[in-house]
């Protein structure tokens, strides 16, 4: 079978211009998902092509994914990110990856030797919200969780990341060997710290011992991401296949924009990424609120109202002017006021740029892909400027619709009578609230009730149950897109 490896590939297809097998796994990355492909693994890609060094990565897969991680081997763990721009696409073969991994096709055991192996001096990660094993609600580590139970009583073979990462920080201390810096890459506001707390808060069930030596000697840096990238599809892998003469099932597509802002806080070294544009600072905060207030939280809006509108991509609500207006209103009067940036930081410049994204017709977005866990997503994206509002007493409608939006969405009944199929860590429980009150304004104050979502001083506050309430009556009474053109 001809892949990216062995195939004649066009001269318009960016290769790695870097000798390959000199590359060590000094990055082990948990979750070789759409969003690695096209921002770690690439920035380190470019990095390799621009210094001279032997950082690579070894990918692993902790559940599913097999298919991805046998097909990644079968093609010398090359694939390609295609980056597609509103007028052309750049094709680039990505050649940072090293070797990869699985439980189920190697052993527990195989992926702990590897994490724990002395070379090793990051392991990070890309597991999404639910990988953390916190309680929204504490931010806590969430003793009830089945991977949590099921790795405290039998830690040498762990299900949960938090289980791998301590299990092979265990095994690194007794053979005396440095320790990793865990790297969270998740769109998850002040991401180091929250994975920290989940793994100090684990290691201390297990061995309080263990729990001063890592809190001791890991560093858990904060970073801050950005790129859109949709999930693969068929007509994605169908697109690429023609651009290379080739297939390639791992590869992916993405917007031309990235940023990647990291904690310069690393305990064994790192790579030079800056020399492929990332940015090393001190506080990475700010940078992630910006981006998880004015883009998570304007895609989120435009996700529930657009689902709801009949939309099916980001850049179909862009060709309504009802929508592209509210979105950059939701980032400049509702998000942007909220913020505490360096200065200096153009946030105007800022919005425009981030409408520009969503309006690129290249990239098929789906709302119901950005609609997912948002239980998980809406506390960090809005639950932050929802509370400045409240403080300062000013307009927070955008918030308060876009908060309605979701309540119509997780109601599971579109506003055709179809079913939405609603994928959330909470959407039992959330569905029975919906099916007891119908599609009736009463169900606003009883998910507003939903304390893991919304803490009491929100979800109590009679201002946000007022508005919301309002904006939910309107979605009924007149739709999303008649509501969305009324803000």
């Amino acid at each position: 079978m001809k892949t990216v490896a062995n195939s004649t590939l066009p001269n318009t297809v960016l290769r790695p211009d870097y000798d390959r097998s000199t590359l060590q796994s000094r990055i082990v990355h948990l979750g070789f998902g759409a969003f690695h492909r096209a921002h770690q693994a690439l920035f380190t890609n470019e990095m390799l092509s621009k210094s001279n060094t032997d950082w690579g990565i070894c990918e692993i897969n902790l559940f599913g994914g097999e298919d991805l991680i046998e097909s990644l081997r079968a093609q010398d763990h090359l694939y390609t990110v295609a980056e597609k721009g509103a007028e052309s696409t750049d094709v680039k073969v990505i050649g940072s990856v090293t070797e990869s991994l699985h439980p189920s096709l190697d052993g527990i055991e195989t992926v702990l030797e590897k994490m724990a192996e002395p070379q090793v001096a990051i392991v990070s990660m890309t597991i999404t919200e639910k990988g953390y094993c916190a309680d929204p609600a504490t931010g806590k580590l969430d003793k009830n969780n089945p991977l949590v139970i099921a790795d405290l009583a039998n830690p040498s073979e762990p299900k949960s990341a938090l289980g791998y990462i301590v299990q092979a920080l265990k095994i690194r201390r007794e053979r005396g060997l440095t320790p990793f810096t865990v790297m969270s890459c998740d769109n998850v506001q002040e991401n180091g710290h929250v994975a920290k707390a989940a793994i100090i808060e684990f290691a201390q069930l297990l061995d309080p011992e263990l729990r001063d030596w890592i809190e001791t000697n890991v560093t858990f840096p904060c970073t801050m991401v950005d790129r859109i990238v949709p999930a693969a599809t068929e007509e994605t892998l169908t697109e690429i296949a023609e651009l290379l003469g080739c297939e390639d099932p791992c590869g992916i597509a993405c917007e031309p924009f990235r940023q990647w802002v990291i904690e310069d806080n690393f305990v064994a070294g790192r790579p030079d990424w800056n020399v492929a544009g990332a940015e090393f600072v001190e506080d990475v905060v700010p940078y992630e609120e910006m981006k998880l207030r004015m883009l998570n939280g304007s895609h989120s809006f435009l996700a529930y109202l657009g689902y709801l509108g009949g939309y099916h991509h980001i850049s179909d609500t862009m060709t309504d002017a009802g929508y592209r207006k509210a979105a950059f209103d939701m980032m400049m009067k509702s998000q942007a006021p909220s913020l505490t940036m360096p200065e200096g930081t153009d946030l105007e410049g800022y919005a425009t740029l981030l409408i520009n994204r969503f309006t690129n017709p290249s990239l098929k977005h789906k709302t119901w892909q950005i609609a997912m866990d948002g239980s998980q997503k809406i506390p960090q994206r809005m639950g932050g400027s929802l509370r400045f509002h409240l403080d300062q007493g000013s307009n927070f409608s955008w918030l308060a619709t876009a908060i309605a939006g979701w309540m119509r969405y997780v109601s599971g009944v579109d506003e055709q009578g179809n079913e939405i199929d609603v994928r959330d860590p909470m959407a039992d429980t959330l569905r029975q609230i919906c099916d007891q009150h119908g599609l009736n304004v009463s169900v606003v104050p009883a998910l507003l009730a939903v304390e893991a979502i919304f803490p009491a001083e929100l979800g109590q506050n009679p201002k946000v149950i007022d508005a919301v309430s309002s904006a939910y009556q309107s979605l009924i009474e007149h739709g999303a897109v008649a509501t969305v053109a009324a803000l």
